[in-house]
């Protein structure tokens, strides 16, 4: 098998960083990135022995950007890269209404206008060489929202867009362009995730969120490690004819098929019964309250 030289995005912990040591591992020359320089040090101490870099890059700055791919340039003799690995991303939790506007707008810069500066930065280098591969990390998220989940969701469907589009587009140009979509994954997003969830009694939506603890204890009883998605990641990367899309574990594939079939008000109502998003569950505000709100009120 040929060795590739392959960019990783998020490679600090989770499936970033267990693709990162797997590629390596491999035979390949990998150079991991990412915003923690303390987590770098720690994953160049286990890869030690193997081809495997890193360098500090915030998929947000262009700075950081510009910088990194100028030293892997100096570092592969101009070769650049074979495989882009667009890994880096998060996700905030609670109900679209309440999650705040920098929220918002943080979650974006990192899922999506971070992705998009990272390809463009290494694109032309493949453009010229007549090959290249993009695999971006999305998730099952991006073909199927789930409520207290919508802005996070979001972000991952503005990646399937953005990758479709690359996929048609750059094809001519010998570039290959994959979606690796994971289901329930145990790594650290679900803490950040629920991090984000603030626990207010006054909120309109309180008793679903309060629910949203319980509802993480289920989800991660059929949770999988990384492996599943590095699997996935090595051969969106490296097969001669990959797919366009890589759905993992199994239980992802299923439920997207499940969904696809179903009616949208049943999974609306399935949805909504699961996550306590139901108006009998949610009748926490006084009748004076609401008959102010009616009337326009209370803010």
């Amino acid at each position: 098998m040929k060795s590739h030289i392959v960019v990783i995005t998020g490679a600090t912990s989770g499936i970033g960083r267990h693709a990162a040591l797997a590629l390596a591992r491999a035979g390949h020359r990998v150079f991991a990135t990412g915003r923690r320089k303390e987590a770098l040090e720690t994953l160049r101490r286990e890869a030690e022995g193997l081809a495997l870099d890193t360098l500090v890059m915030d998929v947000t700055d262009a700075a950081s950007i510009d910088s990194a791919q100028r030293a892997i340039d100096v570092a592969t003799a101009g070769h650049g890269v074979d495989v882009l690995i667009n890994n880096a991303g998060y996700g905030v939790a609670g109900p679209v209404e309440e999650v705040g506007a920098d929220a918002v707008r943080a979650q974006y810069e990192t899922n999506v206008f971070g992705l998009l500066a990272v390809t463009r930065a290494f694109l032309p280098a493949m453009r010229a060489r007549g090959f290249g591969r993009v695999v971006n990390v999305s998730s099952m998220g991006g073909r199927f929202t789930l409520p207290l989940l919508g802005v996070y969701n979001s972000t991952k469907y503005a990646v399937e867009s953005l990758s479709d589009a690359l996929r048609v587009e750059l094809r001519p140009f010998g570039i290959h362009v994959v979606l690796i979509e994971p289901g329930a994954i145990r790594t650290e997003f679900a803490d950040v995730a629920m991090s984000s969830v603030e626990q207010d009694a006054s909120s309109p939506y309180a008793a679903a969120k309060a629910n949203a603890e319980a509802m993480r204890g289920k989800f991660e009883a059929t949770m999988v490690g990384p492996e599943y998605v590095t699997r996935a990641i090595l051969k969106g990367a490296l097969a001669r004819s990959p797919r366009a899309r890589y759905v993992t574990p199994l239980s992802a594939m299923f439920t997207l098929w499940i969904v696809k079939l179903l009616p949208t008000s049943w999974t609306d109502a399935i949805l909504g019964q699961l996550t306590g998003l139901t108006r009998k569950n949610l009748q926490t505000r006084g009748a004076g309250e609401r008959a102010a709100l009616a009337a326009g009120v209370v803010a």
